[in-house]
């Protein structure tokens, strides 16, 4: 039985910057971390003791006696392309999917490592970050960018740079009084469910051409946004203004990004006093995260009173095996 512990991750800045048409072009990075709320993968071998041959329970329960039959394009394309055969898989996860914070990327990075670890096999945190990709992106065939599954994967408060050779994974390097003023200046609210972050993407897509400014001015605010993390002198509170004015470009780049009572939020939480916020993930809904001053803090949450709030710490772990106990396997006889 092996039992795998993958993160899910928030985006900051950069995000539509990822994108494989839009980096290959001009260039692309995100700066996003990781935090203290997992997806878990379960997975053995299936005694041979029912009439189907592998079972998969996530928000559904299927039973199948071969691989093509599986619904689930991520579990039945991972099968595949690692030649698994006669499992059951258990997915459980902290926070709901659809919510923006790289869900189905966690759970694809989290299935992968797991299937590695059954047929007793180490997999580095970059190999896993690239199948994860190609699963998601090629065999899958969804819409989106590639920082969700490389942040899942290597954990982290990192800067990620994309080019037309593939992309690079730079920790953030700040005292650790100073990131805990970062996380503790953030607040976190569940708006509801999205949309399928693929479908947004989509609906996205077709409007991007117009947007290409806007995505530029946010590659800039990368570097911004880092340059006030790293720099011990520089005002802190100014990530919270950069994270307002990376939302205002943000919602020019798709209309699916942003609906009208998402807007209504967000315009509360900053009356309340947060300097600055955004829509976590591709948009639509999900979750809403503010930055907020200590004496703010109160206010907005109070303001927030009708959304859930979640509290959260940063981690630095990435996807990892939480329990390895390898089992034998040998094929059926046909």
């Amino acid at each position: 039985m092996i039992i795998t512990k993958t993160p899910f991750r928030m985006s900051f800045f950069g995000g539509g910057t990822d994108i494989k048409d839009f980096f290959e072009e001009y260039g692309g990075a995100v700066l996003s971390t990781t935090f203290d709320k997992y997806c878990y993968v379960n997975v053995r071998h299936l005694p041979r003791f029912f009439d189907y041959s592998t079972e998969l329970c996530y928000s559904q329960t299927e039973r199948v006696t071969d691989v093509e039959q599986i619904k689930h394009p991520a579990i039945r394309n991972a099968m595949k392309m690692l030649d698994m055969h006669e499992i059951r898989l258990t997915y459980e996860s902290d926070l709901p999917a659809r919510s923006g914070l790289g869900t189905s990327s966690s759970f694809a990075v989290g299935m992968l490592n797991a299937f590695h670890a059954l047929k007793g096999k180490y997999v580095d945190k970059g190999r896993l970050a690239d199948e994860a990709i190609y699963l998601e992106r090629t065999l899958c065939n969804e819409a989106g960018g590639w920082q969700d599954q490389i942040a899942s994967a290597f954990g982290g408060l990192n800067r990620i740079s994309f080019n037309a050779n593939g992309y690079e994974v730079r920790p953030v390097i700040i005292s650790p009084e100073r990131k805990r003023r970062l996380n503790d200046n953030l607040v976190m609210f569940f708006t509801g469910f999205a949309r399928f972050s693929s479908e947004v993407q989509e609906a996205n897509a077709k409007e991007r051409g117009e947007k290409i400014t806007q995505l530029k001015e946010m590659l800039t605010l990368v570097d911004e946004a880092e340059n006030v993390l790293i720099n011990k002198y520089a005002d802190i509170d100014e990530f919270g203004r950069l994270l307002d004015y990376t939302w205002k470009l943000k919602r020019q780049t798709g209309s699916a990004v942003t609906t009208e009572g998402i807007d209504a939020l967000y315009a509360k939480g900053i009356a309340a006093g947060a300097l600055g916020g955004k829509l976590l993930g591709a948009g639509g809904g999900g979750f809403l995260i503010f930055y907020v001053q200590p004496d703010r803090r109160a206010s907005v949450i109070e303001a927030m009173k009708d959304l859930l709030y979640v509290p959260f710490e940063f981690e630095n772990g990435g996807a990892r095996v939480i329990y390895y106990s390898p089992e034998s396997y040998t094929p059926a006889i046909k």
